[in-house]
Protein backbone atom coordinates (compact mmCIF):
# COMPACT_ATOMS: atom_id res chain seq x y z
CA UNK A 1 0.00 0.00 0.00
CA UNK A 2 1.55 3.28 -1.05
CA UNK A 3 0.99 6.29 1.14
CA UNK A 4 -0.09 9.52 -0.59
CA UNK A 5 1.88 12.67 0.18
CA UNK A 6 -1.39 14.39 1.13
CA UNK A 7 -1.89 11.85 3.94
CA UNK A 8 1.63 12.49 5.22
CA UNK A 9 1.04 16.26 5.13
CA UNK A 10 -2.18 15.86 7.12
CA UNK A 11 -0.20 13.96 9.76
CA UNK A 12 2.45 16.70 9.86
CA UNK A 13 -0.31 19.28 10.40
CA UNK A 14 -1.81 17.04 13.10
CA UNK A 15 1.59 16.90 14.80
CA UNK A 16 1.87 20.69 14.80
CA UNK A 17 -1.64 21.04 16.22
CA UNK A 18 -0.92 18.36 18.82
CA UNK A 19 2.15 20.25 20.01
CA UNK A 20 0.22 23.53 20.07
CA UNK A 21 -2.54 21.81 22.07
CA UNK A 22 0.03 20.71 24.65
CA UNK A 23 1.28 24.29 24.92
CA UNK A 24 -2.27 25.53 25.45
CA UNK A 25 -2.89 22.88 28.13
CA UNK A 26 0.27 23.95 29.91
CA UNK A 27 -0.83 27.58 29.78
CA UNK A 28 -4.32 26.69 31.02
CA UNK A 29 -3.12 24.45 33.86
CA UNK A 30 -2.50 27.49 36.04
CA UNK A 31 -6.23 28.24 36.04
CA UNK A 32 -6.79 25.22 38.29
CA UNK A 33 -5.35 27.18 41.21
CA UNK A 34 -8.25 29.62 40.76
CA UNK A 35 -10.83 26.86 41.09
CA UNK A 36 -12.45 24.18 39.00
CA UNK A 37 -14.80 26.59 37.22
CA UNK A 38 -11.91 28.81 36.12
CA UNK A 39 -10.10 25.70 34.91
CA UNK A 40 -12.96 24.27 32.81
CA UNK A 41 -13.80 27.67 31.35
CA UNK A 42 -10.17 28.56 30.55
CA UNK A 43 -9.75 29.62 26.92
CA UNK A 44 -6.37 27.90 26.92
CA UNK A 45 -7.89 24.59 28.00
CA UNK A 46 -10.65 24.84 25.40
CA UNK A 47 -8.09 25.80 22.77
CA UNK A 48 -6.19 22.61 23.63
CA UNK A 49 -9.37 20.57 23.30
CA UNK A 50 -10.08 22.11 19.89
CA UNK A 51 -6.53 21.27 18.79
CA UNK A 52 -6.95 17.64 19.84
CA UNK A 53 -10.32 17.30 18.11
CA UNK A 54 -8.68 18.73 14.98
CA UNK A 55 -5.83 16.21 15.34
CA UNK A 56 -8.31 13.33 15.37
CA UNK A 57 -10.15 14.78 12.36
CA UNK A 58 -6.85 15.06 10.47
CA UNK A 59 -6.01 11.45 11.34
CA UNK A 60 -9.35 10.27 9.98
CA UNK A 61 -8.96 12.40 6.86
CA UNK A 62 -5.49 11.03 6.20
CA UNK A 63 -6.61 7.43 6.64
CA UNK A 64 -9.58 8.01 4.31
CA UNK A 65 -7.21 9.29 1.62
CA UNK A 66 -5.11 6.20 2.14
CA UNK A 67 -1.83 5.10 3.57
CA UNK A 68 -0.24 2.67 5.91
CA UNK A 69 -0.33 3.06 9.68
CA UNK A 70 3.32 1.95 9.63
CA UNK A 71 4.19 4.98 7.50
CA UNK A 72 1.80 7.60 8.82
CA UNK A 73 1.91 7.16 12.58
CA UNK A 74 5.68 7.64 12.89
CA UNK A 75 5.21 11.02 11.18
CA UNK A 76 3.23 12.07 14.25
CA UNK A 77 6.49 11.82 16.21
CA UNK A 78 7.32 15.17 14.63
CA UNK A 79 5.16 16.54 17.47
CA UNK A 80 8.38 16.53 19.49
CA UNK A 81 10.07 18.77 16.93
CA UNK A 82 7.12 21.17 16.93
CA UNK A 83 7.11 21.17 20.74
CA UNK A 84 10.76 22.15 20.76
CA UNK A 85 10.12 24.98 18.30
CA UNK A 86 7.16 26.23 20.35
CA UNK A 87 9.30 26.17 23.50
CA UNK A 88 12.02 28.12 21.70
CA UNK A 89 9.49 30.74 20.63
CA UNK A 90 7.40 31.03 23.80
CA UNK A 91 9.88 30.20 26.58
CA UNK A 92 13.08 31.46 25.05
CA UNK A 93 14.66 27.99 24.99
CA UNK A 94 17.98 28.32 23.21
CA UNK A 95 18.42 25.56 20.69
CA UNK A 96 21.75 23.75 20.93
CA UNK A 97 23.58 21.16 18.89
CA UNK A 98 22.04 18.53 21.19
CA UNK A 99 18.56 19.68 20.18
CA UNK A 100 19.61 19.65 16.52
CA UNK A 101 21.01 16.12 16.87
CA UNK A 102 17.75 14.98 18.49
CA UNK A 103 15.72 16.47 15.65
CA UNK A 104 17.95 14.76 13.07
CA UNK A 105 17.57 11.43 14.88
CA UNK A 106 13.78 11.80 15.10
CA UNK A 107 13.41 12.68 11.45
CA UNK A 108 15.85 9.92 10.47
CA UNK A 109 13.86 7.42 12.54
CA UNK A 110 10.60 8.51 10.94
CA UNK A 111 12.16 8.15 7.49
CA UNK A 112 13.52 4.69 8.29
CA UNK A 113 10.18 3.50 9.62
CA UNK A 114 8.41 4.80 6.53
CA UNK A 115 11.03 3.32 4.19
CA UNK A 116 10.66 -0.04 5.92
CA UNK A 117 7.18 -0.40 4.43
CA UNK A 118 7.49 -2.62 1.35
CA UNK A 119 6.23 -0.90 -1.75
CA UNK A 120 3.34 -2.71 -3.38
CA UNK A 121 3.16 -5.39 -0.74
CA UNK A 122 -0.25 -4.25 0.45
CA UNK A 123 -1.52 -4.30 3.98
CA UNK A 124 -1.51 -7.40 6.11
CA UNK A 125 -5.13 -8.49 6.49
CA UNK A 126 -6.66 -8.06 9.90
CA UNK A 127 -7.85 -11.14 11.75
CA UNK A 128 -11.42 -10.27 10.80
CA UNK A 129 -10.56 -9.86 7.11
CA UNK A 130 -8.56 -13.09 7.09
CA UNK A 131 -11.41 -15.03 8.72
CA UNK A 132 -13.97 -13.69 6.25
CA UNK A 133 -11.90 -14.74 3.22
CA UNK A 134 -11.18 -18.31 4.29
CA UNK A 135 -13.09 -20.97 2.38
CA UNK A 136 -15.73 -22.81 4.32
CA UNK A 137 -14.55 -26.11 5.71
CA UNK A 138 -16.79 -29.06 5.02
CA UNK A 139 -17.01 -31.65 7.76
CA UNK A 140 -17.48 -35.29 6.78
CA UNK A 141 -20.60 -36.85 8.16
CA UNK A 142 -19.89 -39.58 10.52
Amino acid sequence: MSTPVSSVLLFVLAAALGAWGQYLYREGAGALSQGVLAFVTSPHMWGGVVCYVAVMALFVGAYRIGGSLAVLYPVYASTFVFGLLIAARTEGVRLSWVHAAGVVLLIGGMALLGAGQKKGAGPTPSAHQAASTRPAVSHPRG
